[in-house]
């Protein structure tokens, strides 16, 4: 689509703040008025349509496409999300370790157990960890505390710490990294220390290179939206 307008302000209203492009009101694609979180959220959008040159690129516009997202699926389906998270915690990539090689044991304790310590430290209870293909039936106390942890992220920041729980396959991950328990970047390490490792002893294909740039990419973009959100320092 090619840039229709000039303007982009902001109007601020009663539940949140309208995007407006040359004072009109912007709709998402399902035709639902695009009311934003006031502030940094907020701004930061209309900085994604200003920044538009002649033809508006999607691509470029990955908090238009959470604010999207929120407002014409999470918004009215939020408990249905918060427990699609909540189940990723009963099969936590965290949770499953190699049983061989040593190596790559090695390097999963080094970065999944911090975490798992620090959720333990913080949330008084622990998750169970098992080994090669075998199933672990988590205790329900760590299950409780995780349910307990997701429904205090709004609509906005649920939609973004599903996106990094997605990309990562890991919740208590991404739920350490939106509580600044874990770099972001260490974060995405951590949730591919398998696929390092496979391509250290392999190597790796140039499409599979771009497929993870773009998928950490979008993990890093859904931190940064989590940053204007509040949620993260």
């Amino acid at each position: 689509m090619k840039r229709f307008y000039k303007d982009v302000t902001l109007e601020a209203g009663e539940g949140g703040t309208r995007l407006l492009l040359d004072g009109r009101p912007v709709k998402t694609p399902g035709k639902k008025l695009l009311l934003l979180p006031d502030g940094a959220f907020a701004e930061a959008v209309a900085d994604e349509w200003r920044a538009q040159e002649e033809e508006i690129d999607p691509r470029t516009m990955p908090l238009t496409r959470l604010a999207n997202t929120v407002i014409e699926g999470v918004v009215t389906n939020a408990e249905e999300v918060r427990a699609n998270l909540c189940a990723y915690g009963e099969t936590d990539h965290l949770c499953h370790w190699a049983a061989a090689p040593e190596k790559l044991v090695a390097r999963q304790a080094e970065q999944w157990q911090p975490v798992l310590d620090w959720w333990a430290r913080e949330r008084y209870a622990r998750f169970k960890i098992a080994q090669g293909i075998v199933a672990v039936e988590q205790d329900e106390a760590a299950l409780a505390r995780l349910k307990e942890e997701i429904a205090a992220f709004d609509p906005f920041a649920l939609a973004a710490l599903h996106e990094m729980t997605s990309l990562t396959g890991s919740v208590v991950l991404a739920v350490a990294t939106a509580r600044g328990a874990v770099d972001p970047a260490t974060a995405w390490d951590a949730a591919h220390v398998d696929e390092a490792f496979q391509i250290e002893e392999w190597g790796e294909d140039e499409e599979a290179r771009a497929r993870h740039e773009m998928r950490r990419a979008a993990f890093l973009d859904a931190v940064h939206a989590l940053r204007l959100l509040g949620v993260l320092d």
